[in-house]
């Protein structure tokens, strides 16, 4: 045999068992219609099997949450099952605990559906929607965050503090598109039109799109609304913190509260910054205090760049917390705790408003 004739009948040798495997996999796996029972018989669907639960529901216009579009990078997408579908994965176990084990809560972008299933949904899933809004405002808020408006083709519904999924497309070497979630930083009032606050992350996919490449007048793929961070009904005293791009379900929520007369609470807003080119919305808070008596805005640098400058609060966010919370925050009034940033900040606050007796946190965390 001439040498230059193996190689070439390997690549045929290897082509054709390819072709095999494919067709084989296609008759093995092929899993014909199933049904997708969601909420004991309250919906089913009829659905080809084979996929993952997350995208199969996602082609009915179910959408369950996913910050990382069902890569299984994030967990946000969990669903609870009530039928056997498999053992858990390797990639599943990191994002549950002990009694979501119990529970039997999967991810849905790691479980595919192959038979019958059975599961249960939150109710307001439901109402999620998928529009292509148009982006009609980009500005620059700081040095690294910026705040999209983003007009949609019709209204959606949303609680003060939820969040959207915003579906970034293809570009440069990204071949792929990619989901990413993204608090809302206006309020319901406004049903068509959406601002969110989207801080540049080195090496992101979504934050340098939105920075480097996303121009007003651009489409821009919206999932949601999703979330459960948002204003208890109470007449608890509220202990806002914040930092970065974590003022915008903090911004929603007080400024809903606000519209909507909601001025008996207390509203404590503590926001954390390094220096002062990484505050912003000052003025908007400093003018909301001037017209609501109960609000107060304390922002805080822990490094200001001109300390003889600056006349506010100087040091951790937390140590302002503790500061105000023994020394001016009325201490025989029940309160509850509202916090956005990062897992680092949002647990020191969490522990510190613990220790002071305030066992009621909410909080939005992101990485």
């Amino acid at each position: 045999m001439n040498i230059w004739l193996a190689p070439l009948i390997v690549g045929i040798v290897s082509s054709v068992l390819s072709a095999l495997i494919v067709i084989v996999d296609s008759i093995v796996n092929n899993y014909g219609e199933v049904e997708i029972d969601i909420n004991n018989g309250k919906k089913k669907l009829k659905v080809k099997g084979g996929s993952p639960l997350l995208f199969t529901l996602a082609s009915e216009n179910i959408f369950v949450p996913s910050a990382c579009g069902g890569r299984g990078s994030c967990g946000a997408c969990k669903v609870k099952v009530l039928s056997d579908v498999g053992e858990y994965l390797p990639t599943e176990l990191p994002y549950m605990s002990e009694e979501e084990i119990k529970e039997n809560i999967r991810l849905s972008c790691q479980i595919k559906v192959k038979k019958d299933i059975k599961i249960q949904l939150p109710e307001e899933l439901f109402n999620v929607k998928k529009l292509t809004g148009k982006v009609v405002s980009l500005k620059n808020v700081t040095h690294d965050i910026k705040e999209v408006r983003i007009k949609l083709p019709e209204e959606i519904n949303f609680k003060a503090g939820q969040y959207v999924q915003i579906v970034v497309p293809p570009y440069d070497k990204i071949k792929q598109p990619t989901q990413r979630a993204y608090s809302i930083a206006s309020t319901p009032s406004k049903k068509d039109e959406i601002d969110l606050l989207i801080r540049l992350v080195p090496g992101g996919i979504a934050t340098t799109y939105v920075h480097n490449y996303l121009k007003e007048g651009d489409n821009l793929e919206v999932i949601g609304p999703f979330g459960e961070f948002y204003m208890r009904d109470t007449d608890a005293d509220m202990i806002c913190v914040a930092g970065g791009s974590g003022m915008a379900p903090i911004k929603s929520i007080v400024l809903d509260m606000y519209e909507r007369g909601i001025t008996n609470r207390n509203v404590w807003y503590f926001f954390g910054a390094r220096t002062e080119k990484d505050l912003f919305y000052v003025e908007l808070f400093k003018d909301l205090e001037k017209k609501w008596s109960n609000f107060h805005f304390i922002p805080a640098l822990s490094r200001p760049m001109e300390p003889e400058k600056w006349d506010g609060e100087v040091g951790l966010i937390t140590d302002v917390m503790v500061k105000y919370l023994e020394n001016v925050v009325d201490k025989n009034t029940k309160k509850e705790g509202y916090l956005c940033g990062s897992p680092g900040m949002i647990n020191a606050c969490e522990k510190l408003l613990n220790e002071h007796g305030i066992k009621d946190v909410y909080y939005d965390k992101f990485a």
